[in-house]
């Protein structure tokens, strides 16, 4: 029996997928829990109408991140904090105070998770800041740490 998977079967499919399964496996486990539907013509047409929709809304995702990019790399954020000799900081700049910063200063939110920080700022000046807004769109943030 033919059928499309509304839910992950571990080892059968994935949502969204036709498969052939046998006839028993199909009524007595797939139909009845709801994992999986007949795949009808109707079903099949609805299903091609789920894609399409999906798809145009991760194009409108992905129009909307590069638009924020522009935005982003425009910006810049400044920061003050206490530093000793020689432009070393005592502690350290962290994406989520570059977060709040971009918040307050800019009112953009951005995830402090998107904030692709290999180790802590620890040093005054211009810092450029990886900011992954999309899994195909990086934008770049420039920080500036002062001395308070």
């Amino acid at each position: 029996m033919k059928v499309i998977f509304t839910q992950d079967v571990k080892g059968k499919g994935t949502k969204g997928e036709t498969k052939n399964v046998s006839d028993g496996y199909a009524r007595n486990f797939l139909l009845k829990n709801g994992y999986a539907v007949e795949a009808t013509t109707a079903n099949m047409k609805s299903l091609q109408q789920q894609k399409k929709k999906i798809q145009e809304l991760e194009n409108e995702e992905l129009e909307d991140a590069k638009a924020l990019k522009d935005e982003v790399e425009k910006l810049e954020v400044s920061l003050q904090t206490k530093a000793g000799e020689g432009g070393r900081l005592f502690g350290s700049i962290t994406s989520k105070q570059i977060a709040d910063e971009l918040k307050k200063a800019h009112n953009l939110k951005v995830d402090k998770r998107k904030i692709e920080l290999d180790q802590p700022i620890r040093s005054l000046g211009y810092t450029k800041v990886p900011v992954k807004l999309h899994p195909d769109v990086t934008a770049t943030l420039k920080v500036h740490v002062k001395e308070a």
